[in-house]
């Protein structure tokens, strides 16, 4: 079970002068802090830790979140940046002595210019907000994580998260042109623009995956692209995990960069079936979702070639979607499989990890062993084609046994990522859930000088505190 650090000497006791202060900068009904309303925010999509928290904000312009981020400087309040709440890793879980500071109010899309082909819009945006602004006119925007329909573009940034087009497309990091962001002391700042390589130091990939460390992401200038003419799925069902992996592997190594290229094994089809009718085939251990997009000639030509490489794996099943109704309905069961498992088992957790493709069989078999040794379930839902891992670990909260041995077992999934050459995250983050593995990942040297960074931005750790660093480590 992760800790919590002990509340800052003094804050819960002048909690109401804390209060009162935080309603002077903001509206009327900006401030929460009846313990009812505060319920909401206890937990994020790491349900299995919560705190209920000192109070939360929630300011509707830049100017008032830098207002706020001064007075918990000079009050030493501790703040955690919150979107829609739907980190995995742990992101948003908010201190007993600490003020949530929500960001949905920001919810604009301030620009839009097609012939430079971006978008400028505020933080609580939500990710399927921006295509949804600009797909009349052909464009979209292209990170999609499966979260998409509720996540915000700010928590995006926070994590740099991906999604099942990140092969072909890229992760959000890729995807970004500029920033502006509030430090603890208040300060704005605006960081690249709407132009490729802005001058000076790469700011924009520090605070890009920086999770909430340095500062708060209140506008986001994103790259829109022109849409694909069009866009066909494939089912291939296999025998194995390792064959499936296997496979994988091989379409990789062939070339050819689909758009999507999805994992499922056996639990995971099933569960998804029952929830979006797909067609899934419920005889297969495992199942690879793989699109392609193009021209009619360039789908059918790419199709071709990747039911040539299937082959060599012989497959139990290989189908085609023949319409967009199926293809929806494919992605719909895709995208819904975090919400179709937690049907099937009272609690799961969800683990992210990367590792190079090359190791997927041997891996997808450890984990299956690891599976049986620790007595608890596990259903594998990843993005295959770059190596992004998502095992669901099932085990039931109510039970402090099944906990620590999912906790577990999922920090051995992790290890076990970084010893084949991969990392410890791939888009979730490392929040409080990876925090005391980053000594896994990283020398003592190196932590020393990522702390370094954070301390020059927020020296007293008020930002997202006990987050990301080896709680031992961190100052707080």
């Amino acid at each position: 079970m992760i800790q919590y650090p002990a509340p800052r000497p003094g804050t819960l006791a002048h909690r109401d002068k804390i209060i009162a202060g935080l309603r002077a900068l903001l509206a009327d009904g900006a401030v929460i802090c009846e313990p009812l309303l505060l319920k909401p925010y206890e937990t994020d999509g790491l349900t299995i830790y919560r705190k209920i928290p000192l109070a939360v904000v929630l300011p509707d312009t830049t100017e008032q979140v830098a207002a706020v981020l001064r007075f918990c400087k000079a009050n030493g309040v501790r703040v955690v940046p919150r979107g829609a709440g739907t980190s995995l890793s742990g992101g948003a879980l908010p201190l007993e002595d600490a003020v949530v500071l929500g960001m949905m109010r920001l919810n604009q899309i301030l620009d839009i210019n097609y012939a430079d082909r971006f978008a400028v819009v505020q933080a609580g945006v939500t990710n399927i907000g921006i295509t949804e602004a600009v797909k009349e006119n052909g464009f979209f925007y292209a990170p999609d994580p499966s979260s998409q329909l509720a996540c915000m573009i700010g928590g995006n940034v926070g994590m740099n998260s991906g999604g099942a087009h990140c092969l072909k497309y890229g992760v959000t990091a890729n995807n970004l042109l500029g920033l502006k962001a509030v430090t603890i002391d208040g300060d704005v700042l605006e960081i690249g623009g709407s132009h490729v390589d802005a001058a000076g130091y790469d700011w924009l990939g520090l605070l890009t995956g920086s999770e909430g460390q340095l500062a708060v992401v209140t506008e986001v200038t994103v790259r829109i692209l022109r849409s694909p003419e069009g866009a066909r799925a494939m089912l291939a069902g296999f025998r194995g995990n390792e064959v499936a992996g296997a496979c994988v592997d091989a379409i990789i190594a062939s070339g050819i960069i689909p758009v999507a290229l999805e994992f499922m094994d056996r639990p995971a089809i099933h569960a998804c079936e029952e929830f979006a009718h797909a067609g899934y085939p419920l005889d297969a251990e495992a199942m690879l979702i793989i699109e392609v997009e193009g021209s009619v000639a360039e789908q059918d030509m790419l199709l071709d070639r990747l039911r040539e490489i299937c082959e060599r794996f012989d497959p139990i099943s290989l189908r085609l979607s023949q319409s967009e109704a199926e293809s929806l309905a494919i992605w719909k069961g895709r995208k819904g499989a975090f919400g179709a498992i937690g049907r099937i088992s009272p609690d799961y957790m969800c683990m992210d990890g990367v590792i190079p493709t090359s190791r997927l069989p041997d891996v997808l078999r450890q984990i299956g062993q690891m599976s049986e040794q620790c007595g608890l379930k596990v259903a594998n839902i990843f993005h295959a084609g770059d190596g992004n891992l998502h095992p669901l670990i099932m085990f039931d909260a109510n039970d402090p046994a099944s906990v620590a041995t999912a906790e577990r077992f999922g920090a051995d999934i992790l290890r076990l990522c970084v010893e084949v050459g991969g990392c410890l995250t791939g888009e979730h983050g490392v929040g409080v859930e990876k925090r005391e593995l980053m000594r896994e990942q990283f020398t003592a040297g190196e932590l020393t000088r990522q702390r370094a960074i954070k301390q020059i931005f927020d020296p007293d750790w008020l930002l997202n505190p006990h987050k990301v660093f080896p709680l031992a480590e961190s100052p707080l």
